[in-house]
């Protein structure tokens, strides 16, 4: 079964960084894009960085300048760098990918990290 699995959220002040990672069970993802949404309670979930196989990134406006995507494809693997987080950047983030796995192509998700952005 093809899982994301999230880690490194956690609660900083504002202005404060931290670093998102998550890892897959296998290499499904690998050529595919994978990336980063978020959700607040009562709120759509949300587009936050997205990158492709071929590491074209797409960034939402709120986050431009400050958060970067990366992701090794050696280790299956994909990466959320914030910097100078906001109090509205507080939300559950998710990892998202989307693979082909037996020949049926998909989205996944992990089960998401919270971030909590607060003085």
């Amino acid at each position: 079964q093809v899982q994301l699995v999230e880690s490194g959220g956690g609660l900083v002040q504002p202005g404060e960084s931290l670093r998102l990672s998550c890892a897959s069970s296998e290499s499904a993802f690998r050529g595919w894009p994978m990336g980063w949404y978020r959700q607040t309670p009562g709120k759509q979930r949300e587009m936050v960085a997205i990158i492709t196989g071929d590491g074209r990134i797409k960034y939402a406006d709120s986050v431009k300048g400050r958060f970067t995507i990366s992701r090794d494809n050696a280790k299956d693997a994909v990466y959320l760098q914030m910097n100078n987080l906001h109090t509205e950047d507080t939300a559950v983030y998710y990892c998202y990918g989307n693979a082909d796995v037996g020949g049926t192509n998909g989205d996944y998700w992990g089960h998401g990290t919270q971030v909590t952005v607060s003085s």
